[in-house]
Order: structure tokens, then sequence, then C-alpha cells
């Protein structure tokens, strides 16, 4: 393993290139944050983007399909799945209306918005523990903006 010195202190190359990079530590924080929603959305039975895909809808009823990839930055077969899914569970109804396939809450959904918005609050609590409230949301900010910025290059 080559190593190199940065004071007293010895760091190996390897290590040096991994938190240099933007790919493995985007990644890395991916599967933390992750891991981080999925415990705490558990007490609401959903997966944490099926949480946020049915708060959208919640906020705009007869929304999109196609507007809420667009909003979650979702392919359009992963919306389509998670859609299926929360049909499956009574939680969603879809209405197609010409080339649109709208989305609608029934009211076994309706009844999750108040455990959505606990897990929610309570996911950035223990995230805002950890960073800091203030720095925990400029991270977040930040890192949308980088998003936005990369995508929209490509």
């Amino acid at each position: 393993m080559r190593k190199q010195f940065i004071g007293n202190e010895v760091v190996t190359v390897l290590g040096t290139y991994l938190k240099e990079c933007l790919y493995f530590t985007a990644n890395r924080l991916g599967r933390v944050i992750t891991k981080m929603a999925e415990d705490e959305f558990a007490a609401s039975g959903l997966s944490p983007t099926s949480a946020f895909l049915l708060m959208a809808v919640f906020e705009k009823e007869g929304i999109s399909q196609k507007e809420l990839g667009e909003i979650l930055h979702l392919q359009p077969s992963t919306v389509t799945r998670l859609i299926e899914k929360l049909i499956i569970k009574g939680l969603i109804t879809n209405r197609v209306d010409g080339r649109l396939s709208l989305i609608y809450v029934t009211d076994k959904g309706k009844a999750l918005e108040e455990p959505i918005n606990e897990c929610w609050n309570s996911l950035r609590s223990r995230y805002a523990a950890l960073l800091g409230e203030k720095e925990g949301d400029e991270l977040s900010l930040y890192l949308y903006k980088v998003s936005d910025r990369i995508e929209n290059i490509e």
C-alpha cells in the first residue's frame, strides 16, 4: 500500500483518493442517509421514497405520474413500480385521463399523512442532532443545487 506523510500522520494514497472522490463520498453518504431514512420511515410501513411520493400526492391531488417523476427525480419505470405498490396497499388510486395517469390519495392513504410527517420530522431531527440543524439544512440545499447542476449538464 502506498503511503504519504502529511505532517506526522501517515495517510494511504487510496485513503486520500477515496476522501477526495465525489463518487465514493456521495455514495457513502447515500448509504448512511438511506439507512437512517429507512429506520425512521419504518413506523409508517413505507419506504422513504414511497412516503415522499405519497407526500407529493397529499400536496397535489390528481398529480400526473410524469410530474411525480420530475418532482422526485425518478425514472418513469421507478415511479410506475412505486405507484403499483401503493395501489396494492390501497393508499392511492390512479385514473387515466387521455394520455395522463393521474394519482389520487385514498382515505386509507390520507390516514398516513400525520405518521409520514412525524417520520420526516424524526429523520430531520436525527441528522440535525449529528450535523446541527443549520448545517444539515445547508448541506441538503447545497447537495440539491449540485445535483441540479450536474443533471442539467447531461
